[in-house]
């Protein structure tokens, strides 16, 4: 059996991010002093005594306005419902009950999931019972006061949630392939994502800056599950202002530094813009496993020599991505979405990958014998005695030099290059330490020149 789901409901501003950060012991969720910043469903890890589960935020509800979001919101808190062992109502305990929690208090009582009553912001322990206690009027049982933003009465929601949660031995945890989703605005991420899981998990919008929050999903694929998470589109930095889509746009970048792959969403009918060579250079700084996904393939009038052409003017803008695998797709109409999983299998083997020392060696000499290393202006040639590789995610070479100063930046990639030619490392950054024969180079030169390819 897979992990529980607990989903978490309300109208907008009563604080439901505020205590899905607090019962998953982090700030993933985007909270904002502004309704409608959370839209699509939000999946975070959580734990409470032996139980494991995962807390799903969700929009706020509106049931009385059929404007931009809303419908699309209800929907996607439905979805959350649906797969939910149980759901927590959050309402607002300084508001007092309004008109819109009773509404949403009696459609959750024609829903089968049991339902838990947590009154937010009673930060006060003398007050929060009596402000609590108003909410027994919406008949959905006993109202726990409890301040998200402190902590205070979380852990006796959590100790009445448990009861709704399956027993922890029947919980299967198989450890998940974490896979970035990232691009430009409107490149067609949310798409992707609804593809792969087949169904609508993210909301989709001609609409720029739609998608806010990282969306974790979990999609099991030939008995393999992967954490997919789709990320806020990306723009230029003085082009974000402060305030939701600014904290969209730094869990998109803390969502590349927690993957294992990362999928880059490019628009083939924009191509390649300076923005995308951006994300692209963030992604090999951080050492990730890299596919580009050039989404919209539908759109273009193309014949059997298409691909290739489009591939190489591709590659040329992206030309320091040249190891990264590269898929055309159409998100919309689920074309060749399939191969995008096949190549993260591929990438992910490949990021993971551990080479013995007698084979870099190997390619260490015959790469030595066809082109020696270069001779400095005093005569003195740089030598290799040894590689060994030091560590994977991404592949890291250690090279044993007698003076890493003698080895220039263009014998440092042709070495790389050898690498990879002889190799491969498909789809993974690779990295190259050179370091001295004393142990001040090693500290000097070794670290702090590594060779990033």
């Amino acid at each position: 059996m897979p992990q529980p789901v607990v989903a978490i409901v309300g109208r907008p501003n009563v604080g439901k991010s505020a205590l899905a950060n607090r019962l998953a012991g982090r700030r993933e969720a985007i909270v904002y002093d502004q309704p409608g910043v959370t839209r699509d469903r939000v999946y975070l890890p959580a734990f409470w005594q032996a139980h494991e589960f995962i807390v799903v935020d969700t929009g706020g509800l509106v049931f009385d306005e059929d404007t931009e979001f809303l419908p699309l919101i209800r929907e996607q808190a439905m979805l959350a419902l649906t797969e939910a062992a149980a759901a927590i109502f959050v309402v607002d305990g300084q508001a007092g009950v309004t008109a819109a929690d009773q509404e949403i208090a009696d459609w959750l009582r024609q829903q089968t999931v049991p339902v838990l009553l947590a009154v937010n912001k009673c930060e006060s322990p003398e007050q929060g019972l009596a402000q609590a206690a108003e909410f027994w009027n919406l008949g959905l049982g006993e109202p726990f006061p409890l301040s998200a933003i402190h902590g205070s009465g979380t852990g006796e929601l959590l100790d009445a949630l448990v009861n709704y949660l399956p027993e922890p031995s029947e919980v299967e945890v198989t450890p998940e392939l974490k896979v970035a989703i990232v691009g430009r605005p409107n490149a067609g991420k949310s798409s992707l994502l609804n593809a792969l899981v087949g169904e609508s998990r993210a909301i989709v919008s001609p609409i720029s800056g739609t998608t806010r929050d990282a969306i974790d999903t979990v999609v099991t694929y030939r008995d393999k599950p992967y954490r997919l998470i789709d990320t806020a589109g990306i723009r230029r930095r003085k082009s974000v202002e402060y305030g939701p889509e600014f904290f969209g746009v730094n869990r998109a970048l803390k969502a590349i530094q927690r993957s294992d792959v990362v999928l880059l969403v490019i628009d083939v009918l924009e191509g390649i813009t300076e923005q995308d060579q951006r994300l692209a250079g963030h992604i090999a700084d951080e050492g990730r496993g890299c596919v580009l996904v050039i989404n919209k393939w539908d759109a273009v009038e193309k014949d059997s020599y298409s691909i290739y052409e489009y591939e190489r003017s591709l590659r040329s803008r992206l030309y320091f991505l040249d190891w990264a695998e590269m898929v055309f797709i159409s998100a919309k109409t689920g074309k060749r979405v399939d191969k995008v999983l096949e190549a993260v299998d591929r990438v992910a083997e490949q990021h993971q990958r551990r080479v013995t020392t007698a084979v870099i060696n190997e390619v260490l000499q015959e790469a030595v014998s066809w082109h020696t290393p270069p001779t400095n202006r005093q005569g003195r040639q740089g030598k290799i005695y040894y590689g060994t590789q030091v560590s994977t995610q991404p592949p890291t070479i250690a090279l044993f030099v007698n003076d890493p100063q003698r080895f220039n930046e263009g014998y440092r990639r042709y070495i790389a290059q050898q690498f990879r030619k002889s190799l491969g490392f498909t789809g993974t950054p690779l990295r190259l330490l050179w370091r001295g024969k004393r142990e001040r180079d090693v500290v000097r030169e070794g670290v702090n020149r590594a060779t990033r390819v």
